[in-house]
C-alpha cells in the first residue's frame, strides 16, 4: 500500500485544521491502527499525538486532549486528524 499526504499543510491561526493522512491499500490489506506522533526537537524522540483504533477507540495523550480529533469516521483508510484552535 502507500500512505498519502500532502507536502504541506497551511494553518490559521486560532483557526481549525485538517491534517490528511489516506492509506491506498493493497488487495487484501486493512487498516487496523493510526498513529499520529509530533516530531521531536534537536534530538528529542517523537511524541505519541493520538492512536485510531475501531477496537479499542481513539486514544489522544495529554496535552493534546481536546485539542486533537479524528476528522474522519469509519474505515481508517482516511486516517485525518483535526487540530483544533
Amino acid at each position: 500500500g502507500r500512505v498519502e499526504v500532502p507536502r504541506s499543510v497551511t494553518a490559521v491561526l486560532g483557526q481549525d485544521v485538517v491534517l490528511p493522512c489516506r492509506y491506498r491499500a493493497q488487495e487484501q490489506e486493512q487498516v487496523v491502527q493510526v498513529t499520529w506522533l509530533k516530531r521531536g526537537g534537536a534530538g528529542a524522540a517523537p511524541a505519541e499525538v493520538a492512536v485510531l483504533n475501531p477496537q479499542h477507540g481513539e486514544h489522544v495523550q495529554e496535552p493534546f486532549v481536546g485539542r486533537v480529533l479524528r476528522h474522519g469516521h469509519g474505515d481508517l483508510g482516511d486516517g485525518a486528524i483535526v487540530l483544533r484552535n
